[in-house]
This record gives C-alpha cells, structure tokens and sequence, in this order.
C-alpha cells in the first residue's frame, strides 16, 4: 500500500511477446559495434564457463594462462599490459591462480619488486583441457559463417584491439 492507502498498480505484462523474444534494441544501439562486441563476450564467457564449474577462477582466465604458457616467465607487468588489465587487477588474480596451484611467482633477479610468472605441471593441464574445450565452443559460437567470414572476423577485432590500446 503506498502512503495515500491506495496499492502501487503493477506493470502490465507486453503485449504479444513470448519470454524468450528478446527485447528491441532501440535505434542507438541497433547498429552499435561496442554493443555487439559487449553481448558477444558476455554470451562466449557465460556459456563458456557453465561449461567449466570445476575449473575455478581458470576458465575465467584461459587468455591470460595461454599468454603464461606462451611466454614462461613474462613479468607481471607485461602480463597485465597484454590482457588489457592494470597491474593492481592483476595481483589477486594471480594470487588466486597461485593459490589453486596453477601459476606460480619468482623473483625477478636484479629487480625486488618484479615477479615472473610461470604455469605449473597442473596449470599446463589446465591449459589443455580448456585450450580444447575453448575451440569446440569457438566452433559452435560461429557456426553459420565462413572460413573467409570467420578470419575478416578475426581481423577487423585485431583492427579494433589496436586502435583502443593505442588511443
């Protein structure tokens, strides 16, 4: 009841539409390339990782440990400048990684505060297991398009990435 005495009326449900219709977009964002690539992350990673629940924090971080594995021993540093993070967000990924026994730290000679970065033998098997599971995903995600549409895909997004690291 609201103050007056009187009930709050309750929103009437739209009209002619199922629960899985979705909802229009509205001119500004029917066309929007930042909304697509947004929608498009959030959809990969939630399926992505319902796929995964016993992997913790991993899956989460697949692009990150990749870069790990392909570059043992990457400072920190680097590591944050390579999936797009600052330093301080970095940190208690890694913590939590390392706690999960998946990476570990070492001390960077000559520079106390610089710490490399390795995958242990269980974060390397990690890797695996989600590198493989991430393509079958990656398969089904474009399913529909071309090899030819998938790599022009692929390379307006690297177009994209390096103009926003370089604005």
């Amino acid at each position: 009841m609201s103050e007056q005495g009187t009930s709050t009326p309750k929103a009437a449900p739209f009209e002619g539409t199922e629960p899985e219709e979705l909802l229009a977009l509205g001119h500004d964002l029917d066309r929007s390339l930042n909304f697509r690539i947004r929608m498009a992350q959030i959809l990969s990673f939630r399926h992505f990782e319902k796929q995964h629940p016993g992997y913790g924090g991993a899956s989460r971080f697949l692009g990150l440990l990749s870069i790990i594995k392909t570059n043992p021993g990457a400072p920190q540093n680097r590591l944050a400048e390579a999936v797009g993070l600052q330093r301080s967000s970095l940190v208690p990924i890694l913590d939590r990684m390392e706690t999960e026994g998946i990476v570990e730290r070492r001390d960077v000679e000559g520079d106390r505060r610089a710490k490399a970065v390795f995958l242990t033998a269980k974060g390397e098997g990690v890797v695996a297991d989600l590198s493989a599971s991430a393509l079958e995903s990656e398969r089904r995600m474009s399913a529909g398009l071309t090899d030819d549409q998938v790599t022009v895909l692929i390379d307006g997004l690297d177009r994209i990435i390096h103009n926003l690291r370089h604005l």
